[in-house]
């Protein structure tokens, strides 16, 4: 496993270190946003912080990864529009070219034809297959609203990633597995 653990040392002085323990739900969301932004702890620290400071606030009993989502948001993960094929490759270029990486989506992504004739999921499976040629895998999670929302993690970290998405009950899914 390639995973940066969780340690007192990665945040804030302030930190309360009862609850910074790996199996905690603050270090398995450490451990989530690492998985996410690999090869970026700054960026993991960022979004840690973030979630700290919304988590703490929260008082209207939100769901965590509602949360998560939130603070991954168009930094190292995304949330589109169920039927939005345009704003979902927006979104995984982005996330891409945090590693250099450019997509083949099968088509010219300019072109308003190639937007009607494709949906969200197709569009998730094409992604899915062109991020494993590199090495990466593409999730989703699943959303209270119904929208499409996932991060990029590391091929060698998919049973890592499935093992603190279920410790979250975080309801994950691959790429190529939308419907």
């Amino acid at each position: 496993m390639c995973m940066h653990h969780f340690d007192d040392d990665d945040l804030d002085p302030d930190a309360d270190a009862d609850d910074a323990g790996d199996d905690t739900q603050e270090g398995l969301v450490w451990q989530l946003l690492q998985l996410v932004n690999p090869g970026d702890v700054e960026l993991a620290l960022q979004e840690f912080a973030m979630w700290r400071d919304a988590h703490e606030s929260a008082d209207d009993g939100g769901e965590l990864i509602e949360t998560i989502g939130r603070v991954v948001d168009w930094r190292s993960g995304f949330r589109v529009g169920a039927d939005d094929t345009r704003a979902l490759v927006q979104a995984i270029d982005e996330l891409s070219a945090r590693w250099n990486l450019t997509l083949d989506w099968d088509g010219d992504t300019d072109d308003d034809e190639f937007h009607a004739e494709q949906d969200v999921p197709a569009l998730m499976a094409v992604a899915y297959d062109r991020l494993a040629e590199f090495g990466y895998t593409l999730w989703s999670w699943e959303t209270e609203d119904g929208t499409c929302a996932g991060w990029i993690t590391l091929t060698l970290d998919q049973e890592p990633m499935r093992e603190v998405a279920t410790a979250l009950e975080i309801n994950l899914r691959l790429g190529c597995d939308v419907s």
